[in-house]
Order: structure tokens, then sequence, then C-alpha cells
């Protein structure tokens, strides 16, 4: 059974100023054995909007790398703004 982990809302507005909604949500499920061997658990990432619903599954491994790089990504991209910060300032 999944449980989900966290679910990010993002409320948009299109050039007519209607608002519109995007979903993602983390979803988990737990390690198991399956005819006697364990099995890695699974994380499931969804996408939702308005139109439609899209999914990926991924292996914990995989989770981890695609994590690893958004943490990379996301630090780069808030010391950026501290610069620009710093910079406006002077």
């Amino acid at each position: 059974m999944a449980t989900v982990e966290e679910e990010i809302i993002h409320w948009w507005k299109d050039e007519k100023g209607e608002s519109h909604r995007n979903a993602l949500r983390i979803e988990s499920e737990p390690a198991s054995e399956i005819n006697g061997f364990p099995r890695d658990g699974v994380i499931t990432i969804r996408i939702a909007n308005s139109v439609s619903q899209q999914a990926i599954r991924l292996s914990p491994d995989e989770a981890l790398r695609v994590s690893t790089q958004l943490l990379s990504v996301a630090k780069e991209l808030l010391n950026q703004k501290r610069q620009l910060w710093n910079t406006h300032e002077d």
C-alpha cells in the first residue's frame, strides 16, 4: 500500500488570468519479500494538473540519484540569488 510522503501544490495564472493547479506528489511503498526474496521499496513521483496525470516509479537508488541532483541544482540557484542580492546592495 502506498503512503503519500509529500504533496506540493503550485497555483499559477494563465494569460487570461484564470487560476490553474499543478500538484507534485511523492508516494512510497515499503520494501517487501516476494517468493522468499527481499525486494526494494518503490518511490512514485506523480504530477497532476487539471488536464492529466503522469507518474514515474523509481527504485530507491534512482530516487537517491534524482534527489542528489535536485539538491545540487537548488543550492546553486540559491547561491546565484544571494550573489545577485549582494551586488544589488553594493
